[in-house]
């Protein structure tokens, strides 16, 4: 077997050769990407930090408002009777009360702007206007009387 030293050690040292330069564009592909993704993901951040700021500003303003809004002009009540729950409507309105006597119950949703009442809020105006509405009384038993 006749090997040509030098012949095959220049293929190796090309194929190394090859090799890092392959491996150094690979590494340097992936520094110029992590670059343009770290750059690309900052301006991204600060936009959904703003953006997150609007959200919470909004919702804050909105449950601000509804909770002002029996004291504001308009309001289908007498403040005094209002009961702010806030799921899934915002107030329960007892009319009369304040007299002594109850003669209409409201459910009263507050929204503001091009809200919509969601789909929860929907299906309970739909079981109201059903009729489907109940008074049940639930008594809870005090502690069991000790014998001696």
């Amino acid at each position: 077997m006749n090997v040509d030293l030098p012949y095959t050690a220049f293929v190796i040292l090309a194929l190394l050769a090859a090799f890092a330069i392959l491996y150094a564009g690979v590494r340097l592909g992936m520094f110029i990407g992590k670059l343009r993704a770290e750059k690309v993901f900052t301006g991204r951040i600060e936009s959904e930090r703003l953006d997150a700021v609007k959200r919470s500003r909004a919702v804050l303003g909105g449950q601000f408002s509804e909770q002002l809004s029996p004291y504001l002009p308009g309001f289908p009540a007498d403040p005094t009777e209002a009961r702010f729950i806030g799921k899934p409507v915002d107030f329960i309105v007892f009319s009369g009360a304040s007299r002594g006597t109850v003669d209409e119950v409201l459910f009263i949703e507050v929204k503001s702007g091009n809200a919509q009442l969601t789909s929860v809020e929907r299906s309970l105006r739909n079981a109201i206007e059903k009729g489907k509405v109940r008074f049940v009384e639930y008594r809870v038993e005090g502690p069991a009387k000790q014998r001696d």
